[in-house]
């Protein structure tokens, strides 16, 4: 057996004699370690990662200058160092320690699978403070950017211009870094709408026009740290994953926490409240700012992969939920006025009013169960409008990935084209209502009625066009059949 191929993992004792011996045979083996870690080193220099160390997963930047070790393992100096405090803190004669039941010997050869190369760490670029990446002059005027956005997003008017100013401004915050003496703080933002109103789209949309990365992340899985589920860290994580493991890129991501409503407080629980307050005061430092270390590619600092450190003071965090029975918690708010008298409110004023989530407060929120600290760091809140019917027929055909252009274009490439009525555009729209699920709706319905369609035309090569009617989608007659050259009647 020789010195190279075993670690010794557990030893009480060790005599004066075989302490000198083995820290010449450490220092020998650290000489022969750093000869050998050259072209390892070269490589690592040439492909721009860092090494990260088998034992507490810390990358070089963090620990110092790695020492290799055979078969691509990398330690610290501070773990190597414990390792050699812990062999030589001892009197046992090593030859009765090796026959000891309970002590085990890990042969090196072993531990070659056993290291998390598939996650590595890009290195930090040596880089003066200025910003390069960014240029104010790069960044798009508010107006562009809402233009941008209309293209995508139908409606939502003071939705896209609040989001437009608030992206515009953050980003010339973080191209400057400072103001000489004026600090300008953060612009998250917190978005309010029903569900499919587009906010996850708008923040797609949005990431997509600044070609920044991005991570959306769902807040119903985050739990305080300790209890199962999803740490609060592991949204930066995810952001990092999204920039490639490039900690440079992904310090100006954006993060897109959805279903934010969901870590409300418990109302009249007796148990610990694990996932609703303790999330949202665990997730105050991250909104803010500060240095957080967060696992690379994974979502648990236990998992066996290395460990960076990722600031988010220039990170761009945008919360979006919708906040269910809130409008409950408004009209009670805006009915606290007397019922009596020629001034009277009328109770049932504000039962039919579409726009009631735009009157929304901080203090409807702080009822609703978002803590006031959580608030504070969330300065931009806005509203999303519920879509109606004219809305969702515009959906239907305006925008550029507009989901009857998707259809078009599926059967154009066998030759066929696809037209739809203006009946049948708001005969969809009608039943997507009725689903109250937003724009949502709008693709199974028509996945619904285009199935048939999609499976009988590939059949017939002579079909040159197809009309989609209203008697077809509600389901009392049939598509208009046109063939190549003439026309045939409309199928029942």
């Amino acid at each position: 057996m020789s010195d190279h191929d075993f670690i010794i993992l557990d030893e009480e004792n060790t005599s004066e004699g075989e302490k000198s011996s083995r820290d010449a045979a450490g220092n020998e083996d650290k000489r022969e370690v750093s000869t050998s870690g050259k072209s390892s080193e070269k490589k690592d220099d040439e492909d721009g990662y860092e090494k990260v160390c088998f034992i507490c997963h810390r990358p070089e930047s963090v620990t110092g200058r790695m020492i290799d070790l055979p078969n691509n393992i990398t330690v610290c100096p501070d773990c190597m160092q414990r390792s050699f405090d812990a062999m030589t803190n001892g009197s046992i004669d090593m030859s009765r320690l090796m026959n000891m039941p309970g002590v085990q010997f890990l042969n090196m050869s072993d531990l070659e699978n056993m290291q998390p190369r598939a996650q590595k760490i890009k290195k930090k670029k040596e880089k003066p403070k200025e910003f390069h990446q960014l240029n104010i002059k790069d960044i798009p005027a508010p107006h562009k950017i809402k233009a941008k956005l209309d293209e995508y997003v139908v409606g939502q008017e003071y939705a896209k211009k609040a989001m437009s100013v608030a992206v515009y401004n953050h980003y010339k915050r973080v191209a400057t870094d400072t103001m000489d003496d004026i600090e300008i703080e953060k612009s998250n933002m917190l978005m309010i709408g029903p569900t499919g109103s587009g906010k996850t789209y708008l923040v797609k949309t949005l990431a997509r026009l600044l070609d920044v990365p991005l991570a959306i992340t769902d807040a119903t899985s985050l739990t305080e740290a300790g209890y199962i589920g999803d740490d609060i860290e592991s949204v930066v994580s995810k952001l990092l994953a999204a920039a490639d493991n490039d900690v440079e890129r992904a310090e100006q991501g954006i993060i897109f926490i959805d279903e934010i409503d969901k870590i409300a407080k418990k109302r009249n629980s007796n148990q610990r409240d694990v996932s609703g307050e303790s999330v949202q005061q665990g997730m105050l430092k991250l909104l803010e700012g500060s240095e957080v270390e967060v696992p690379v590619g994974a979502n648990s600092k236990n998992a066996m992969v290395p460990l960076t450190t990722v600031n988010t003071k220039n990170i761009l965090f945008i919360c979006g939920g919708a906040f269910p029975d809130l409008e409950e918690i408004i009209k009670e708010r805006l009915q606290k006025k007397t019922s009596m008298g020629f001034n009277a409110e009328l109770k049932d004023q504000f039962d039919h009013d579409k726009d009631l989530l735009s009157k929304v407060t901080v203090e409807d929120l702080r009822k609703f169960g978002m803590i006031p600290e959580f608030l504070g760091r969330l300065p931009i809140i806005f509203t999303l409008k519920g879509l109606d019917k004219d809305m969702l027929v515009k959906i239907l055909k305006e925008p550029r990935n507009a989901i009857l252009k998707q259809y078009q274009k599926l059967l154009a490439l066998d030759e066929v084209r696809l037209e739809f009525d203006d009946g049948a555009l708001e005969a969809i729209a009608e039943k997507a209502m009725e689903k109250d699920t937003g724009a949502r709706a709008l693709r199974a319905i028509i996945e619904e009625f285009m199935l048939d369609i999609m499976y009988e035309i590939p059949k017939d090569d002579s079909i040159g066009q197809v009309t989609i009617t209203r008697e077809y989608i509600e389901g009392t007659g049939g598509p208009i059949i046109q063939l190549r050259g003439q026309e045939v009647p409309r199928l029942g």
